[in-house]
């Protein structure tokens, strides 16, 4: 079976749905900020003769005609970056200021975390965190092409990640005193409680299923089991979880997933509600969304999870996926 039939229930038009999933996804780049405007970046692609329409919903995003992103010398000197038109709503969500400290839980390969510090026109500081040592070499590579200067990189467990690193300096007062956070445990213990006070805002575009990639990777369906929802859910629900801890009171945490798996989107976002203080923050999506489900199979959400946006492919010509806004609570 098809793993994408068991969502046929959770959208408006099964067949357009379907359609959408078997179509390759447009070619998109997101313009650098860091580096250029958006206005310098389609002239450049002018000058080069590639073609493009401007996304309707946002300045910075250029749909390309069928050429790949990276045969540009936009894209060579850091004008450019590739980027799932989808993949861009996270970062806007999370809207960090210049000057704040940021996390972005799970960051390679760093789309997201780049766009992060364009938003924060590339001050403060940015901790660029991700669990697998050979994706980072790719976070790393992004950083430095784009011009990112205000990025820290770190390899850790994000479930129990410590901001023993970054408990003096500019952002002392964050420090930190107890637990090293190399457990393996996901318990209710925070590796460090002065780090509750820690990050203004922090993303978690947590690792999953990814059965919203199928347009640009459709051996995705052949690899997906539901065991492997079930194990992945347990990894999501510990990386929010400490998010939150990590996050000072008022701050914002985004959450999100290219998948379509309420077990992996609004299952989470009930286990945070229910186990720390958070709750969910109305956005405004510029992509046509539809709220988050309360009920699936046997299952009963928190009644705020609707707060969150699904995001479908027939509706956006884009690949599918999901994200959400918490503020932390005192």
């Amino acid at each position: 079976m098809n793993p994408l039939e068991r969502y046929a229930p959770l959208v408006d038009d099964e067949e357009a749905f379907f359609d959408a999933c078997e179509r390759p996804l447009p070619s998109v780049v997101r313009v650098n900020t860091i580096k250029t405007t958006p206005a310098r970046a389609r002239e450049a692609l002018d000058e080069e003769g590639v073609g493009y329409e401007p996304a309707g919903w946002h300045d910075e995003i250029l749909k390309l005609d069928g050429r790949s992103p990276g045969t540009t010398w936009p894209y060579f000197h850091g004008w450019l970056h590739g980027q799932e038109e989808v993949s861009a709503l996270p970062a806007l969500a999370v809207d960090p200021e210049p000057g704040e400290f940021v996390w972005d839980a799970c960051a390679a390969p760093g789309s997201k975390t780049t766009q992060l510090a364009a938003l924060m026109d590339d001050t403060g500081l940015l901790v660029g965190n991700d669990n697998n040592l050979g994706r980072l070499s790719a976070l790393r590579h992004n950083a430095e092409r784009l011009g990112v200067t205000n990025l820290a990189v770190t390899n850790q467990d994000a479930r129990n990640f410590s901001l023993k690193p970054f408990g003096s300096g500019q952002f002392g007062g964050y420090g930190y005193d107890g637990d090293d956070g190399d457990s393996d445990d996901d318990s209710d213990d925070a590796p460090d409680d002065a780090a509750r006070e820690a990050f203004d805002r922090a993303l978690v575009d947590a690792p999953c299923s990814c059965e919203g990639t199928v347009r640009k990777n459709p051996d995705v369906l052949d690899q997906w089991t539901m065991d492997h929802v079930h194990s992945v859910a347990g990894i999501q629900k510990g990386i929010l979880r400490r998010a939150i801890q990590a996050t000072k009171p008022g701050g914002t945490v985004v959450y999100s997933t290219c998948t379509f798996a309420p077990e992996e989107n609004e299952a989470v976002l009930s286990h945070a509600l229910e186990e720390e203080a958070c709750r969910m923050v109305e956005f405004d999506s510029p992509l046509e969304t539809v709220p988050g489900v309360t009920e699936w199979e046997d299952e009963e959400y928190h009644p705020d999870v609707t707060k969150a946006h699904r995001v479908y492919p027939h509706h956006n010509d884009t690949g599918g996926f999901f994200c959400a806004k918490l503020e932390v609570e005192a």
